[in-house]
């Protein structure tokens, strides 16, 4: 018990702040505009550490590197604390490793659920067109590559859902991924 408090409290943290620096990259990436409610509660929520890394770390062509590693050094300090409480610090090595999986993992939690929402609200008729504007915008690269393939199903575009196995099958990769790294 005295482990999984910590860890569920981390868990929820980092995928909070280290969700929000990826869906900043994500949407910096996209151009998609900031001056909306979901955008200034990314920079509220990033800007501490953001910031500060953008003054040593320029940004890539349209890839906000800063975003990035911020979200892979909060990931990577998650760990730290848990193997830290835990005594696991003979695993430091990994931890590069170890937190970049975690990382990509993190993301793909993030889009599958960016994909519910985008699925969830284009059954709604009247949903907000703003939020409807924006979902879009971030879901559309992901979905348009399916739809190419996929046929409409009597009406319905199944290409989120494609979407969303498709990031579930690299999470269950991921996972092994990251139960060899422990095992090692």
């Amino acid at each position: 018990m005295f482990q999984q408090i910590p860890s569920f409290l981390l868990d929820v943290l980092v995928g909070l702040v280290g969700g929000a620096c990826l869906l900043r990259l994500y949407m910096q990436y996209h151009r998609v505009p900031f001056g909306n409610p979901l955008g200034r509660f990314i920079f509220a929520v990033t800007d501490w550490i953001v910031l500060p890394l953008r003054r040593i770390v320029p940004a890539a062509k349209r890839w906000d590197l800063a975003s990035l590693i911020a979200a892979w050094l909060l990931v990577m300090l998650k760990f730290l604390l848990l193997w830290l409480l835990s005594g696991s610090l003979g695993r430091i090595a990994l931890l590069p490793l170890v937190s970049l999986i975690a990382l990509v993992q993190l993301a793909v939690s993030g889009l599958t659920v960016l994909l519910i929402v985008y699925a969830v609200l284009s059954w709604v008729p009247h949903a907000s067109p703003f939020m409807h504007d924006l979902l879009g915008r971030l879901a559309e690269p992901l979905v348009r590559p399916l739809r190419r393939i996929i046929p409409l199903v009597g009406g319905v575009d199944l290409s989120p859902l494609a979407a969303i196995v498709l990031l579930q099958v690299v999470g269950i990769i991921l996972g092994n991924l990251m139960g060899a790294a422990f095992r090692i």
